[in-house]
């Protein structure tokens, strides 16, 4: 399918967007930020996410292929971790802080972008790239929005780790955040494993999941991936100051994203699609919370 003029002004327009939100967190957030090659690490950080995704972009568009597109971004999480870790450490040694929300990221970094490629590499496509990868131009779209997407969710990471001077003590604030992260990160690994595993039976082909955590709630993975961004916001609680609070953004935009973007609303939408007429479906969506379980039994 060949690239129209249509393509280029959407995707003009998405990368303007794109590029504006940047700017803006950027120049909000990097008050106290450490400096590396003249600009700060913040402002460096953006530079280094964007141009991951770019660099990947031209042989996926090339191949015409989205099985690394998962894997980029999991990647990227990581490198911008330890990058910003290792840049501000220049000054000073790490905090115990900047350790902590780097290896948590770390970890689920690691967790996520594998189970993922292993999960395309397995079906062999993802139906959301079907009309974009024959174009470059418009397969530009979903590789900036990873893009941004990557930036805002690390965004109280970056800031963490980018800060000049001396990170305060650890708080009460500390250790609740690593209490939800931990919450959030269980709930979302055995969100994904009892899909995997219910997914795998040749009994449920064709059938929509409602054991386990999907049960109680229709989107229990989101939900994980919802609470641990938040714990690791409340990191910043102790360490941050002024303009530096508009990096609590992150779980905001995560959750906005997750529920009213690419998550939700398009998984509820295909579930209608192919259960929309079973009333067994329609009960299940009726009576089953969208995130959060409810505390009335059904």
């Amino acid at each position: 399918m060949s690239t129209t003029t249509q393509d280029v002004r959407l995707t003009s327009t998405v990368l303007v967007v794109v590029l504006a939100i940047t700017v803006s967190m950027v120049s909000a957030t990097q008050g106290a930020a450490a400096d590396f090659q003249g600009i700060s690490m913040v402002a460096f950080s953006a530079i280094l996410c964007f141009g991951i995704q770019m660099t990947a972009w031209v042989p996926a568009s090339f191949l015409q292929t989205e099985r690394f597109y998962d894997l980029t971004g999991g990647l990227t999480y990581i490198i911008l971790a330890i990058t910003t870790l290792m840049l501000g450490a220049k000054e000073e040694d790490p905090s115990t802080r900047e350790l902590m929300v780097t290896v948590l990221v770390i970890i689920w970094a690691l967790r996520l972008s594998s189970f993922l490629f292993l999960r395309i590499h397995h079906t062999g496509k993802d139906g959301r790239f079907d009309d974009l990868k024959t174009s470059p131009v418009r397969f530009l779209i979903p590789w900036s929005l990873q893009g941004l997407w990557i930036f805002v969710t690390m965004i109280v990471v970056i800031v963490i780790n980018s800060q000049s001077g001396t990170s305060p003590e650890l708080t009460t604030w500390d250790a609740m955040g690593v209490v939800l992260w931990t919450v959030g990160f269980c709930v979302e690994v055995v969100a994904d494993r009892q899909k995997s595993a219910f997914n795998a039976k040749p009994e449920n082909e064709g059938r929509w999941i409602d054991e386990g955590l999907w049960s109680i709630s229709r989107h229990p993975n989101y939900l994980g991936e919802i609470l641990l961004w938040s714990g690791i916001a409340l990191f910043g609680v102790p360490c941050f100051s002024g303009l530096e609070w508009a990096a609590w953004v992150s779980p905001v935009f995560v959750y906005l994203l997750l529920t009213k973007v690419s998550g939700v609303p398009i998984l509820d939408r295909r579930g209608l699609e192919k259960w929309g007429e079973e009333p067994g479906y329609l009960e299940y969506r009726s009576t089953t919370p969208l995130l959060f379980p409810s505390l009335k039994r059904k």
